[in-house]
């Protein structure tokens, strides 16, 4: 299984490189259009706000083949932007389209609740029994670690993976077919994460 990392200029791609080493899984980063032809499996990990990322996406000419590869559903994985931008809108960037696979948009935390915005450090992931295949191995709830200001309202329910609260309930996890998408890092996230990203995998190999 060859996998594709999606590389548009942000985020940190080495310590997500790095995971897959370490479960013995190479990647190869997807820079241009015609690097998806040679990949089985596309990861889209990022950092960076929604509507500078659709801009950059599209002034490298990989909005449009990243759109067709969810449009197929071929298997996708995302992580943190890779999971918001899969959604039609986000409050961060009002006006900016996003990729529309997933119906919901995109909330910001309410500065007003006392929290710290933006939501970062480890935090508990509260899995659904039906999705047990990605959590196999892991204990019910997961500590994971986050950093974001927003999250996704999923309007499907059906689709979540997993939830986590931070002031509010949120779908803090999906997954489809050929498609598991998540707001936090599995990357960041030791050995549960390590875990969690072999768990994926195979279920996309499927």
């Amino acid at each position: 299984m060859k996998l594709g990392v999606l590389d548009y200029g942000a985020g940190n791609l080495r310590s997500v490189l790095n995971a897959f080493e370490a479960i013995g899984a190479h990647a190869n980063l997807v820079t241009k259009p015609e690097d998806f032809d040679g990949i089985d499996v596309l990861v889209f990990p990022g950092q960076g706000a929604f509507g500078d990322s659709v801009r950059i996406l599209k002034e490298t000419g990989l909005w449009e083949p990243l759109r067709a590869w969810l449009k197929a559903e071929k298997p996708y994985l995302g992580i943190c932007l890779g999971y918001q931008l899969l959604f039609e809108s986000s409050e961060e960037c009002p006006g900016v389209e996003g990729l529309c696979t997933v119906a919901g948009k995109v909330r910001k935390f309410d500065a007003t609740s006392g929290l710290k915005i933006p939501h970062m450090g480890w935090n508990v992931a509260q899995w659904e029994t039906n999705q047990s295949a990605v959590w196999n191995g892991l204990p019910n709830p997961t500590y994971i670690y986050f950093v974001h200001s927003y999250y996704p309202e999923v309007q499907d329910e059906s689709l979540a993976l997993c939830r986590t609260d931070y002031g509010v309930s949120f779908i803090s996890g999906i997954a489809k077919k050929n498609l598991v998408a998540v707001q936090f890092h599995p990357e960041k996230s030791q050995e549960a994460g390590l875990t969690l990203l072999r768990n994926a995998l195979k279920v996309l190999e499927q």
